[in-house]
């Protein structure tokens, strides 16, 4: 059963990640206070409630035991393949009585294949990356598992740090993708960092570049720390998503500067309690909420905060995206002080989301999208139109407020809003361009809604 977990996503027919439904959470509650269809009083505030782990290593550093991966004769020259002495440093230190710090070292070059660190450990881990992992380039070393390389799983108070490099070598899974190459067969690529039920979880101070598909894959974890970040990998590789967050709750993801193939952060179902800030991102496809709803899934998406993004070239800017024919909700999101420099879409909701070769037909249910708020965004479009709302006409979008947005023409030139299908639309402050606004005469009730949210 587990093992189907970790296949969650399924791929289109043009090889793009989507999510099952298996939708693990309690119901989210109604919502008491509302103002015409707007509701952000009782919204949760973001919060991470791990402990401070960081701060915990620290304070018992002394009693700390520490392994290096050498002992268990890691080679670290490029060529010898140390996925066995990897996996034996691993089987000691998850059975430690003692907290562990396993010792991956600077200068080296360790050649893994794929390779899952599985929990639950006896004691606290921190991974200490402070040299280069490098993934086996060769597909059939990925013949029993085509989706991962690098998994960390149902580990507690897991620290992964250090200063190192995870690359995933993935030229070669790039060169074949049908996204590239029409004529090829449309299959699977490794994620190359997937953590997968853990929980007290920090990730900090790494490179990941060169993933196969996905460079980091948060799933089903709880309480997550995941800071100073620095993800890269060519603007043309396909379906290279930075961060990908799914049925992931309490996570903060904090300074970290991402430029791909695809989505620098995206955030699919399940996931609740989600603050991003400080993210710089560029190229790839922007910060997005979603896919969800694909195959007529239900999903949901609630309480997300992106607070302090620099967007620059990218295909997209902030972005909300549903397929038609599902159900359930993303609700209360919040993208505030985000600057965009020649970004093609800076504002998107696409309730009509349809990344496949046929057409997708007209349905009469959809993913609910609720009470989004865009507060303090300036910069440049590099096309017409900056603004773009395509709802559902089912399902309108509900509660949508813009607060201060300030958009210009990359270049000079007349610049647009398309909005379709919206209940309660308010705009505050200075909008440009701007969406026709409706129900304007509760303006002061929403901004004193916007402080508490």
């Amino acid at each position: 059963m587990e093992q189907k977990s970790l296949h969650e996503d399924n791929l289109s027919n043009n090889n793009y990640f989507h999510e099952e439904s298996d939708y693990e959470f309690e119901a989210y509650p109604s919502y008491i206070s509302t103002i015409e269809g707007l509701n952000f009083r009782n919204t949760t505030k973001i919060k991470t409630r791990f402990s401070d782990y960081s701060t915990k290593i620290r304070r018992r550093a002394a009693s700390v035991k520490m392994m290096d991966v050498a002992n268990f004769r890691a080679k670290g020259d490029g060529s010898t393949d140390d996925t066995k002495a990897f996996q034996d440093a691993w089987n000691e230190a998850c059975s430690s009585t003692a907290a562990v710090t396993l010792i991956i070292p600077q200068g080296n070059n360790y050649l893994l294949k794929p390779i899952r660190f599985s929990g639950p450990c006896r004691s606290d881990i921190t991974v200490q990356i402070a040299g280069t992992l490098v993934a086996s380039d060769n597909p059939s070393d990925y013949s029993k598992d085509g989706r991962h390389w690098l998994v960390f799983d149902s580990v507690k108070d897991l620290m992964l740090e250090g200063g190192g490099i995870i690359h995933g070598n993935g030229s070669v899974w790039w060169k074949n993708s049908c996204k590239i190459d029409e004529s090829k067969e449309c299959k699977d690529a490794p994620t190359a960092l997937t953590l997968y039920k853990c929980k007290n979880l920090v990730v900090k101070d790494l490179k990941i570049q060169n993933a196969q598909q996905i460079h980091v894959s948060f799933q089903k974890c709880k309480n997550v720390h995941a800071s100073n970040l620095t993800i890269s990998t060519p603007e043309g590789s396909p379906n290279t998503d930075g961060i990908h967050v799914t049925k992931t709750q309490n996570i903060e993801i904090s300074s970290c500067t991402i430029g791909t193939g695809d989505d620098c952060i995206s955030i699919v179902n399940g996931s609740k309690n989600v603050q991003a800030t400080d993210i710089t991102c560029g190229p790839g496809h922007g910060i997005s909420i979603g896919s969800l709803g694909y195959r007529n899934s239900e999903a949901y998406v609630s309480d997300i905060v992106v607070n302090g993004a620099k967007l620059s070239r990218t295909k997209n800017g902030v972005r909300i995206k549903t397929w038609p024919g599902g159900s359930g909700s993303a609700s209360n999101i919040k993208f505030q002080n985000v600057e965009m420099q020649n970004v093609k879409n800076p504002i998107i909701i696409d309730q009509n989301y349809c990344d496949q070769a046929k057409s997708c037909k007209e349905q009469s249910s959809a993913v609910q999208v609720k009470n989004v708020v865009y507060q303090n965004i300036k910069g440049t479009s590099g096309s017409n139109v900056a603004i773009y709302l395509d709802c559902s006409k089912s399902y309108p979008c509900q509660g949508i407020v813009f607060q201060n947005v300030d958009l210009v023409r990359e270049g000079g030139g007349s610049l647009k809003a398309t909005c379709n299908n919206i209940e309660y639309l308010y705009n505050l402050g200075i909008v440009s361009p701007i969406c026709p606004q409706i129900h304007s005469h509760f303006e002061s009730s929403i901004q004193n809604e916007l402080k508490s949210f």
